[in-house]
């Protein structure tokens, strides 16, 4: 169960962290989005670790 809510809360992560940059009116397919969607990715494994271990 573990492996599986970290690698949800990856997806969720890296989808909403490459949407930020289309919020300041960037392109999807921008370098900053790719930044973003790894940080986001990031933040969300990170994030599915916490939720997994309570």
């Amino acid at each position: 169960m573990e492996k599986k809510t970290i690698l949800l809360g990856m997806l969720i992560g890296s989808t909403l962290g490459s949407f930020v940059p289309m919020v300041w009116g960037g392109d999807l397919l921008s370098f900053t989005s790719i930044i973003c969607g790894a940080f986001g990715g990031l933040f969300g494994i990170w994030g599915g670790y916490k939720l997994a271990n309570i």
